[in-house]
């Protein structure tokens, strides 16, 4: 449980909040490569941080991220005219380059742009993500290390999908290993990213997983142990880092995924879902599979990134399905069997102070946390003490570091007298062209 003040300080993230400020501190994914394919492509809206922007590629080829309203008279630079190296608006022609310089005002003199400028922030891409910062300039961290983002292309696929909830509550479900033997028991044996593996009957038959948490210097690992026999353990080990970086332990042979929850504004959020093989490449059937939303991916509603199972069509609810046991909740796809329970979840009206269901930020005051919940309740320490740092000393958050972004999922087998952690530390870290660790 939270008190409201706590619950607020984590989860909004605006210019000027706290969680905001540590926010800004990280590269965060704002746009898929294929969204800005080539040179003058049509500009796109981008909301992060509950900042307006948006997103182009110029004539150059450059890629830029400046605020979305001109400087004269506020209209969207979206309807600009992408030409000439800059984005030019369609009102009074205004110009701006990739830095948001203003240059060239038509009815006046080229002396006038000088002191016209937007807010902008830097845009590169890697690993067929276009990643931002938006903190102090001379704060700047190098490039992102996160593996699926180093593997050639052959190796990844990677989506993204709208969600109307707070990140939080979606980042608290990607750590929560325990629901995955009741939301995606169904899945575990009929899609074709997670059939098979010889670790999904353990999910299975041992409902009571036991939680034991590790810091990091990056966030934590936390391993989740079930029984298996011959005096063993099945354990699936998730890494965390802060503010918002899982990945999924494996199964099997299986594409290793993951995910980053990165906030639009306060009540809703991108979750970028990634999948990788770091030793060999994705074979046509997994792409095959993770285009038509299997796996953690999801289908959408055509020509955007909003799922095709949403809230206004009931998640496409079965309620025979749920019945019949073909899926637990009655929801198709392991995407949106997390994303329609986190939008459920009850929140708090700001303007009313009355408790409101779907959409928005969930009012942590009426929460029972129970032992399976450890990980998130360590999650939440590691993040407030990241403000604190951030607030009073100005230290550089945990998981900024490149080399703490190094890190791996595990799955494995271990015998009952064995300390997890110490037992796979070595493997927990990035190993070049080998694979995971998996059962």
């Amino acid at each position: 449980m939270l008190t409201k003040e706590k619950n607020d300080q984590i989860t909004q993230t605006g210019p000027g909040t706290p969680m905001g400020d540590v926010y800004r501190r990280y590269w965060l994914p704002a746009l898929l490569a294929e969204e800005l394919p080539e040179a003058n492509c049509p500009p796109v809206r981008v909301q992060i941080l509950s900042e307006f922007l948006v997103g182009f590629r110029d004539s150059e080829g450059r890629l830029g991220l400046i605020d979305e309203f001109c400087a004269h008279r506020c209209v969207s630079l979206w309807f600009g005219r992408n030409e000439d190296k800059g984005l030019r608006c369609p009102y009074h022609g205004w110009k701006f380059d990739i830095n948001g310089q203003c240059i060239d005002v038509p009815s006046e003199s080229p002396e006038f742009c000088k002191n016209i400028k937007l807010q902008s922030y830097p845009l590169v891409e890697r690993g067929g993500v276009l990643w931002t910062y938006m903190g102090p300039p001379d704060k700047q961290p190098p490039l992102p290390e996160y593996e699926f983002c180093t593997v050639p292309a052959t190796r990844r696929f990677i989506s993204k999908r709208h969600q109307e909830s707070n990140w939080l509550q979606a980042l608290e479900g990607g750590i929560d290993s325990s629901h995955v033997s009741f939301l995606h028991s169904s899945n575990l044996e009929d899609d074709p990213l997670f059939k098979s593996a010889g670790g999904n009957k353990y999910n299975i038959q041992d409902l009571q997983p036991v939680f034991e948490v590790v810091e990091t210097q990056g966030g934590i690992v936390i391993g989740a142990r079930r029984n298996a026999e011959d005096d063993q353990y099945y354990w699936r080990i998730t890494p965390f880092l802060i503010p918002s970086y899982t990945q999924v332990p494996p199964r099997g042979d299986h594409p290793v995924h993951g995910h980053f929850w990165i906030p639009i504004d306060d009540d809703n959020c991108w979750a970028w879902s990634y999948d990788y093989k770091p030793d060999r490449d994705l074979t046509e059937k997994e792409i095959w599979a993770m285009s038509q939303g299997k796996g953690v991916h999801c289908e959408y509603v055509p020509g955007t990134y909003i799922p095709k199972a949403n809230k206004d069509n009931n998640y496409l609810m079965d309620r025979e399905a749920q019945r019949m046991g073909s899926t637990y909740s009655g929801v198709e796809g392991i995407a949106i069997q997390d994303g329609s329970l986190q939008e459920s979840m009850v929140g708090i009206n700001p303007i009313t102070g009355r408790r409101v269901a779907w959409g928005g930020t969930v009012d942590r005051t009426k929460e029972a946390l129970a032992p399976t919940d450890k990980g998130i309740m360590m999650a939440r320490r590691k993040m407030f003490d990241a403000i604190d740092a951030l607030a009073k000393n100005d230290e550089t958050p945990p998981g900024v570091d490149p080399e703490q972004q190094k890190v791996r999922s595990v799955s494995t087998l271990l015998k009952r007298d064995k300390v997890f952690h110490e037992e796979v530390e070595e493997v927990l870290r990035v190993n070049p062209g080998t694979g995971h660790t998996s059962v």
